[in-house]
């Protein structure tokens, strides 16, 4: 028998933005066509995650700045947490660690202690290649190249209930990320105002879209409809019913007009649609700084401004839904301590993450970051790891979703949660 799992990701789903209406077969057309809509899902807890693709530098983003030896390796990328000349200076959070300038945007966030700090966060394997750190944070499993599975996709598996719906696990992107391979369900949407649907996984049908979705529906047992199908044909009728286009956020919210920002307003929309969202995904581009970085201006504080402008508009936006969702950031490594000739960074090993939430321990920054003398650094060159990644994420992850089994979601790990996340009341 093809189960629900089987037709939504064992044949490799993913919905990709190419016009959903246009050609639909009769069954979701008489669907998606009817007046009456009902919402199938209460609210639920939501985890989105941001990837920020080409390893961010966590030394720049959040510095410790009365730290001399790090002045010294960056004599014009240092960015100083006073006043001087025409610099910008860094935001103090704590006497120690200074925030870009230009991610002003979270400072009230870290004030009213909803977003917390991991400085020091990073992979136990010290490959310094994008391709194999970015595969081995997706899998969970870093010294396990032959996982199957993504973490987030396992993370589905753990939810505890069987409403899972086509919207249960999105990812805003144009291809499934390697976090969501795996057999529970999870799609890839790149655009909500027009969609369709593609077949990935199944090598005969790699590539090919479908024509309609009849054709994924008679590779399918009968029993698909009558065990989940009305859920999830309520669930696609409410997004073809939407107005995407003409979307307004609340709270005046101001989304920038980028990739990342267009991502996350799309996923806000389908928080407040209630069509059984609980793990979202996207990324952002652009941070392997190894030429002309920039200090309070150039390619990192753009980058960082559109980042932190870009999730505050979407927290902005939440409204009310803000105690049922989490955001949390990774990056496949950090950067060098010590700048290039080039006036950038090169690949290093440590970065920082945040986290925001209603139910995140913020106004901290945890982990642990030592002085940057060159004993103290990685490799005599790189901030050093100090905190597994997995022990943030399990952590998060638990917390928010309320899973219970992190040898399941990672499972070469046995390590032990930092205290980013507050205990449930």
């Amino acid at each position: 028998m093809v189960t629900r799992r089987g037709f939504l990701k064992g044949g490799g789903l993913t919905l990709l933005g190419v016009g959903l209406m246009g050609g639909i077969p009769g069954f979701l057309a008489e669907a998606a066509a009817s007046d009456k809509i009902v919402r199938p899902y209460k609210k639920r807890k939501v985890m989105v995650c941001i990837f920020q693709r080409g390893a961010m530098d966590g030394l720049m983003a959040v510095t410790p700045f009365t730290d001399t030896y790090l002045q010294s390796a960056r004599p014009t990328l240092f960015i100083p947490a006073s006043q001087g000349g025409n610099t910008s200076p860094l935001i103090d959070l704590d006497g120690r660690f200074g925030l870009h300038p230009a991610m002003q945007s979270f400072l009230p966030f870290f004030k009213d202690r909803r977003l917390a700090i991991v400085h020091g966060i990073g992979s136990p394997n010290n490959t310094r290649s994008h391709f194999d750190a970015q595969d081995y944070m997706e899998s969970g499993t870093p010294f396990n190249k032959g996982t199957a599975s993504g973490w987030l996709n396992r993370a589905v598996g753990l939810l505890g209930h069987d409403a899972l719906t086509p919207f249960t696990a999105v990812s805003i992107t144009s291809a499934l990320p390697r976090c969501f391979y795996g057999d529970n369900p999870s799609v890839a949407i790149s655009n909500l105002q027009d969609f369709a649907i593609q077949m990935r996984g199944n090598p005969a049908a790699a590539g090919k879209v479908a024509s309609s979705f009849e054709d994924l529906y008679d590779q399918t047992s009968p029993g698909l409809l009558k065990d989940t199908g009305k859920e999830s044909f309520e669930a696609m009728k409410m997004l073809q019913k939407a107005d995407t286009r003409n979307y307004k956020p609340d709270n005046n919210a101001v989304y920038p007009n980028s990739p990342l920002g267009n991502s996350l307003k799309q996923i806000a929309q389908l928080v407040k649609m209630d069509v059984g969202l609980e793990i979202a995904f996207t990324e952002s581009n652009g941070w392997d700084t190894h030429f002309n970085q920039g200090a309070a201006n150039g390619i990192f504080a753009r980058n960082v401004t559109d980042l932190s402008n870009s999730i505050t508009a979407f927290w902005t936006d939440l409204s009310a839904y803000q105690d049922d969702v989490t955001v949390m950031t990774m990056t496949e490594f950090g950067r060098t301590v010590r700048q290039n000739g080039t006036g950038g960074t090169d690949h290093g090993r440590a970065s920082c993450n945040f986290i925001l939430g209603n139910d995140v321990n913020g106004g901290l920054v945890h982990g642990k970051v030592e002085t940057l003398a060159v004993e103290n650094l990685e490799d005599g060159r790189d901030l050093a790891v100090t905190t597994d990644f997995r022990a943030v994420f399990s952590e998060v992850a638990d917390k928010h979703l309320h899973l219970d089994n992190d040898r399941a979601l990672f499972p070469d790990w046995n390590g032990s949660n930092i205290g980013v996340m507050n205990s449930p009341s």
